[in-house]
């Protein structure tokens, strides 16, 4: 049987398919890949360290700039704690002076047992029954467990009395700090007990906190 090819076309034959790319070059793009995923890496990593470091050098200033805020505190803070030294020598004296005293050798032992830190007494006065006493806080909270040791004793009638309180600012000692606010405070006391006859004064003088 004859077959006629009406279309007067042959069949064209199926081209070989050709590679997208040479295998010569896939090498060398595969090694250039990796090495441009490899310098994005790096440079990714630089770029947090150099982050992380600025953070850290922002974290240091703050600390220093606090650590010179609170230099002329601490430094007040020194100052108290010699005082109390002074205090504790004192006190080691009223104790071998204690039993079957008089009145204002009571009354200067329980006074300085009542003291707490930050805190300390310029002026202490009694006249018959009455008691003030004067002084300087750094802290509301210093002045409210004076007073509150100062209710506790049996030598004082309750309630103790805060006469004033007012803030004043307190030169320190090296010109080079900053001066530092204190709350000056004058309380009043009745003795539970009556005093002498003889009108007695007792004055005490820069007496810092801290003794127990």
């Amino acid at each position: 049987m004859i077959r006629i090819n009406l279309l007067g076309q042959d069949r064209q034959k199926k081209k070989a398919a050709v590679p997208l790319l040479d295998p010569s070059r896939r090498v060398p793009l595969g090694a250039a890949l990796i090495a441009l995923v490899t310098v994005s890496g790096m440079g990714a990593w630089y770029w947090s360290l150099d982050q992380t470091s600025k953070q850290l050098d922002t974290d240091i200033a703050s600390t220093q700039q606090q650590a010179d805020r609170m230099k002329p505190v601490l430094a007040e803070v020194q100052g108290f704690e010699q005082r109390k030294a002074q205090l504790q020598k004192r006190v080691a004296l009223i104790e071998e002076l204690r039993g079957g005293q008089s009145v204002p050798v009571q009354l200067l032992d329980v006074v300085s047992r009542s003291v707490p830190d930050m805190l300390w007494l310029t002026q202490l006065d009694q006249k018959k029954a009455e008691v003030l006493i004067e002084g300087r806080s750094t802290t509301l909270i210093a002045l409210s467990d004076f007073v509150g040791n100062l209710g506790a004793s049996a030598l004082l009638q309750k309630p103790i009395e805060i006469v004033s309180s007012q803030v004043e600012t307190v030169a320190p000692t090296n010109p080079q700090n900053m001066p530092v606010d204190v709350i000056k405070f004058t309380v009043k006391a009745q003795l539970a007990q009556p005093a002498s006859a003889t009108p007695e004064v007792v004055k005490a003088a820069a007496v810092t906190g801290g003794a127990r």
